[in-house]
């Protein structure tokens, strides 16, 4: 399905990352996983097995040169990259009238400035006809909750990205999808259910691969569709609130 394309996943080790990876691998993709943790990276590179479809890249997307570093080895590596995946992320928690400002100053850096920063170093790789970006952004994108409102706000920030990247890249051939998730069962999920005092995770959850599943298939689309904003929820959601 997705024999012969290249594609850069960040947050690759972890979460909705790591089975985007495993699944556009699964695809016929080549994936680059990247990521900071190098033992969960080596795992990841395991489960695409034998065809060593996966490789992996240690990087701090908040160190800007490595970042742009990485465009370099990118291109000189691949020459091209067809698709980009977005799915690092971080979060914390606090009521604004008390939440930390160095939070604040730490969500931007994670869930906006990096994305924006490795786009402008991959862009040029994503020149030709047919590239396609994916912001894995969260349903906080739509509509954040009391106690969450600095991770509501980046993640609205990175819907504006997306959208006017979209208008500036769409001539070029390259399409940009936001992807929506609900709760999925994945270590910033179980970060949440312990700041609500919950013990365990729902069954009801979403799974990291039902996204992932989501994502591979959008990107397996014509090149004359394109899916602007992907919303997709766990069918029986789990009451939720702190």
């Amino acid at each position: 399905m997705l024999d012969g394309r290249v594609a850069v996943v960040t947050g690759g080790s972890s979460g909705i990352g790591r089975a985007v990876t495993i699944a556009l691998a699964a695809a016929g993709a080549t994936v680059v996983a990247v990521g900071r943790d190098t033992t969960r990276l080596h795992d990841v590179a395991a489960a695409g097995g034998p065809d060593d479809r996966i490789e992996t890249t240690v990087l701090d997307l908040a160190d800007d040169d490595a970042v742009r570093g990485l465009g370099a080895e990118l291109a000189a590596a691949y020459g091209a990259i067809d698709v980009l995946v977005h799915a690092a992320g971080d979060i914390a928690f606090g009521r604004v009238e008390d939440a930390g400002i160095d939070d604040l100053d730490r969500l931007f850096g994670v869930n906006l400035r990096a994305p924006y920063l490795l786009t402008q170093a991959i862009l040029p790789l994503l020149g030709r006809p047919g590239g396609h970006i994916v912001f894995v952004n969260s349903s906080a994108g739509v509509r954040p909750s009391a106690g969450v409102a600095g991770y509501g706000a980046m993640k609205h920030a990175l819907r504006g990205l997306a959208d006017a990247l979209r208008d500036e890249v769409n001539p070029l051939g390259i399409r940009v999808t936001s992807v929506y998730p609900g709760r999925t069962r994945t270590p910033m999920q179980a970060s949440v259910h312990r700041w609500e005092g919950r013990a365990e995770m729902s069954d009801e959850l979403l799974e990291p691969e039902d996204v992932a599943a989501m994502i591979v298939a959008l990107l397996g689309l014509p090149g004359r569709a394109e899916v602007t904003d992907l919303h997709v929820r766990p069918a029986y959601p789990p009451r939720t609130g702190a």
